[in-house]
């Protein structure tokens, strides 16, 4: 019992110097580029993380999560949520149509539009579900064929879509090449989005969220940075 309490502390005290650490290198960020401090989101990957981390990221005052997946996302924060009722959800993941009903009723913030068919099957169910969410298209900047999202020539024709349906798009989204310079892709991604009107940008992650900042990001989604390496929840 004892050294289950201190293994409990011990994940606890790490996940917080974390987030301070995570938080500290974000307001440098912002410094460097001359931009408020409170600009860019901190949206925590929490995709595979046992509950206890993720209490300890709560506790710790984090309050904004990203999943990858709606079952998943389902039994992580069926009954975290009624603890904290302040928490935010991203949908950082693939969306399959069929899922879309049970997205719009778990979500805060849809992150991964990227056809036609989903702007529908969203649009339909926030009109059924009475609830209005903000959706970034995610952008395929590095034409990756294992990779969702719209390529950049179809980037422009999508948002028309989606706007004229009233989907509420406020943002763009990107995940770049692995083996490619990722300054190059937040670049492009930011051009568009001042192209469209678009306030927001969610790009960069654990290896690359500073440079992401500093290049005009406004969300930023870090998973090992702050959770440490990923194990299996149980």
């Amino acid at each position: 019992m004892k050294a289950a309490a201190c293994q409990i502390a011990s994940i606890m005290d790490d996940i917080a110097r974390n987030i301070a650490e995570i938080r500290k290198n974000m307001d440098a960020a912002c410094k460097h580029s001359g931009r408020s401090h409170n600009s860019v989101e901190l949206v925590a990957v929490s995709k595979k993380q046992p509950a206890d981390r993720l209490v300890a990221a709560l506790t710790a005052g984090q309050c904004v999560f990203g999943e990858n997946r709606v079952q998943e996302a389902q039994a992580h924060w069926k009954d975290l949520r009624k603890l904290y009722p302040h928490l935010k959800l991203h949908l950082i993941g693939p969306l399959q149509t069929n899922k879309a009903a049970d997205a719009v009723k778990l979500f805060d913030v849809i992150e991964t539009v990227d056809r036609e068919k989903l702007v529908d099957a969203l649009g339909d169910e926030m009109k059924r579900q009475k609830r209005q969410l903000p959706c970034f298209i995610q952008v395929n900047t590095g034409a990756e064929d294992q990779k969702s999202g719209v390529r950049i020539e179809g980037l422009e024709a999508l948002y028309a879509y989606a706007t004229k349906t009233g989907l509420n798009i406020t943002g763009l989204m990107c995940i770049p090449p692995v083996d490619q310079n990722p300054a190059f892709h937040f670049g492009l991604l930011n051009s568009w989005a001042r192209r469209l009107g678009l306030p927001h940008l969610s790009m960069g992650m654990s290896a690359d969220y500073e440079t992401a900042i500093r290049m005009g990001a406004t969300h930023v989604r870090i998973g090992s940075a702050l959770f440490g390496v990923r194990v299996e929840a149980k």
